[in-house]
């Protein structure tokens, strides 16, 4: 459980990740010269946001309002109907995610896509018309 003289802490770093993305979404273009820099800052940078998100949904889950719902009573199922619904989206979304994951992953496992080829060439003289 969050206390309260970790919260300094815990806001802090979410300040922190936050200035960083503000500085890499102000500053990134300065460095089109140097494309690999700035593919790294935004693989940075997206990390820093997913750990943002995780901090806020920690936050979110040690408040008194969530545990009063969900743990006052942990033998048995609280479903409001705001759970439900947010249920059956994750189930749906959770369906496409893995179809589409799985299908870039197979797509980018094509050893074709790592050397020149006839089917290679083809496919960037399609793409420029």
């Amino acid at each position: 459980m969050l206390q309260t003289n970790n919260y300094s802490l815990v806001l802090l770093i979410q300040l922190a990740l936050l200035t960083f993305d503000l500085f890499v979404n102000s500053f990134s273009e300065l460095l089109r010269a140097a494309p690999v820099i700035q593919l790294v800052l935004f693989i940075i940078q997206d990390i820093g946001i997913l750990f943002n998100v995780i901090i806020i949904l920690l936050m979110m889950f040690n408040t008194y309002v969530f545990q009063n719902l969900r743990w006052m009573e942990s033998d048995r199922f609280v479903w409001t109907d705001g759970l439900q619904v947010l249920f059956v989206f994750q189930r749906l979304a959770a369906v496409l995610y893995y179809y589409f994951y799985k299908r870039t992953t197979e797509y980018l496992g094509d050893p074709r896509l790592y050397e020149d080829s006839p089917w290679l060439r083809d496919a960037f003289a399609r793409a420029r018309q």
